[in-house]
């Protein structure tokens, strides 16, 4: 399961020179907390380059259910570029988490850049290419994970993001920044494809056998490395080593 982007996000492995005139092709954003940046259906062809702050990626699902988060999208990752590309609608809908800004660049602006700047025009494929296999990797987690290991996979992975601060292509990858998840109940259940009915089960277990803590859109991670066994198979389903 993957649900952040790829290690090395879009503009961080752009070179200065590609940074600056990729950059100035667009303008700069703010985005208040739940306000969507980009929206499914839409038939809008910019692109976005998310300078600080977190957004969701998301799809409808089936009449009534919750939206299925498909990715969490930071810092100096590219958003939209598919539309950009193809000129169809928009795939799914990117929501800012809290308060965002990012670097907003028309379509046909950003398809001379790439036709001129093959390398990035590379990078972009690359982008694509890593998310289409996340992509596949989910459908396969869905269909062969509980809750409770899609979960531990969830927020072990998360705890690893890093903060949500400004973007700047120069600063090193930072480290992990430790084990607090900053996500509510029903958000982690759209992140791993569950009703919140069924993660706040899977939560409670992981409370009672304090692997977690939880708080209001709070999730505090206390055994990392216990969590991390059941996101990788190596425990039972259940900590307390009863099957699901």
């Amino acid at each position: 399961m993957g649900l952040l982007g790829n290690d090395l996000a879009f503009a961080r492995a752009l070179t200065a020179h590609e940074h600056e005139s990729v950059m100035a092709l667009g303008n700069r954003k703010l985005y208040a907390a739940d306000t969507h940046l980009l929206s499914e259906g839409d038939r809008s062809g910019h692109v976005m380059i998310i300078l600080q702050g977190w957004v969701t990626v998301s799809v409808a699902t089936d009449r009534g259910a919750p939206r299925l988060i498909l990715g969490l999208r930071g810092p100096g990752e590219l958003l939209g570029e598919m539309a950009a590309l193809d000129s169809h609608p928009r795939s799914a809908t990117v929501r800012a988490l809290g308060p965002a800004a990012a670097q907003v660049i028309p379509g046909d602006a950003f398809r001379r850049f790439l036709a001129q700047h093959p390398r990035v025009s590379g990078l972009v494929i690359r982008q694509l290419t890593f998310r289409l296999r996340s992509a596949d990797q989910e459908r396969s987690a869905l269909a062969s994970l509980t809750v409770l290991q899609r979960l531990a996979v969830r927020l072990t992975e998360l705890s690893r993001a890093e903060p949500a601060g400004p973007y700047t292509p120069s600063a090193p990858r930072p480290l992990p920044t430790g084990t607090v998840v900053h996500l509510a109940q029903d958000e982690l259940a759209a992140t791993v494809g569950a009703t919140r009915e069924a993660v706040a089960k899977a939560l409670r277990l992981l409370r009672d056998q304090r692997i977690v803590r939880t708080g209001t859109r709070l999730v505090e991670i206390l055994d990392p490395e216990l969590l991390a066994l059941l996101a990788d198979g190596h425990a039972d389903s259940h900590p307390d080593g009863h099957q699901e």
